[in-house]
């Protein structure tokens, strides 16, 4: 009867209908096919009530996904614990070639009770909402990349070239209301482009205006003034990096973080020989890329800029005294790196692992600081 104290909930979750299956506590605990329910709210109370009256500790399990974290919350407002498994880390035979969502269910059930999971971060509704809003806006971004890669395109078909160095400046766009056409068909299609181009720069604005706007009511507003006296980030850059990995916190050293980044290098030893690749590029590809695109700022001499100044003073005085030293040290690296023969697309991930761990040292000063004055 003691195996009837404890279960383990395996939930291969889809849009309409969640397959269940259990494992009793032990090793010989049985595993058992519950069969599927409807993803409302309502059935999934009705499982829980269910289990709970046979079992006196039930602990649920799910992989991460489209359908979000919304059952995740459900099932911890009911009073039981709920873990979300990184589907690239849940461990998978090699032989195994069968997937259904029965043997899904029952998979995850079994490797929950052997405490085999990886489990994720879950954020809460409101971080969540922070990370939709960042999310459209770099949407909005690669769209409008897109856009004006079609009217250059258009342009290169037809001949013509920019006789300037910087486009999409006041004097490029000049240029391009007064192109001479020899087709009104070249024209009206040049003209369409242009204002989709012109539509998906207004859309960035209103998107980053809202993110300005809700900086106010978010749990990590503190860090963000601090990671943007870091030369490379700003406001954008920070929310982005914030959003995406959530509490920097969390991670016990700035290892952990790099390794979470997947900036650090692959591995495949054996014996005496140590074979070492590229970069795992695991974990969340938005803020590896944010870093990647901050690192190239530090390929110059170390300084403070008149545009970055304010930011600077902006920030508490332990973040600015990080940023100066991880400027300066990361800006010495980025030359040393390339005198040494690296290609600087190599050095620039080198100096993202690097920063990696000053963004991780200014979160953890920003929050002693917060947890002193409490």
């Amino acid at each position: 009867m003691a195996n009837h104290n404890e279960v383990f909930i395996g939930i291969d979750t889809s849009k309409l209908r969640n397959a269940v299956a259990i494992a009793e506590a032990g090793r010989n605990g049985k595993i058992r096919y519950l069969g599927e329910i409807d993803t409302s709210e309502a059935a999934t109370k009705k499982l829980v009530a269910s289990l709970a009256r046979k079992y006196r500790k039930l602990t649920f399990c799910y992989e991460a996904g489209p359908t979000g974290y919304g059952l995740h919350r459900h099932i911890e407002s009911l009073g039981h614990s709920c873990i979300v498994a990184a589907p690239s880390l849940v461990p998978k035979k090699a032989g195994d070639r069968i997937k259904t969502n029965r043997r899904d269910a029952e998979g995850l059930a079994r490797l929950l009770r052997a405490g085999e999971l990886t489990a994720v971060w879950v954020p809460d509704a409101r971080h969540e909402a922070m990370r939709e809003l960042v999310r459209a806006r770099d949407s909005a971004r690669q769209d409008l990349t897109r856009k004006r890669q079609q009217v250059s395109s258009m342009l290169l078909r037809m001949g013509l070239h920019y006789p300037g160095i910087r486009t999409w400046s006041a004097r490029h766009r000049s240029w391009l209301a007064n192109l001479k056409l020899e087709h009104a068909e070249h024209r009206f299609v040049l003209e369409e482009l242009l204002v989709a181009e012109r539509q998906a720069g207004e859309r960035i604005g209103r998107l980053e205006q809202a993110i300005r706007d809700a900086l106010g009511n978010w749990s990590l507003r503190d860090i963000v003034p601090a990671l943007m006296a870091m030369r490379g980030i700003d406001m954008i850059s920070a929310v982005t990096i914030l959003a995406e990995i959530g509490d920097l916190t969390r991670f016990a050293n700035p290892r952990q973080l790099m390794a979470y980044l997947g900036l650090v290098p692959s591995e495949r030893s054996t014996g005496d020989a140590v074979r070492r690749g590229p970069i795992t590029k695991a974990g969340n590809g938005r803020a590896r890329r944010v870093l990647v695109e901050a690192a190239w700022a530090y390929r110059h001499p170390a300084r403070v800029g008149f545009e970055k100044q304010a930011s600077v003073a902006a920030a508490p005085r332990p973040a600015r005294e990080i940023a100066w030293k991880a400027q300066v040290r990361l800006c010495k690296r980025f030359r040393s790196l390339t005198r040494k023969g690296k290609k600087s697309t190599v050095a620039a991930i080198a100096i993202a692992r690097e920063l990696a761990a000053f963004i991780w040292a200014i979160a953890h000063e920003v929050e002693a600081a917060s947890a002193g004055t409490s």
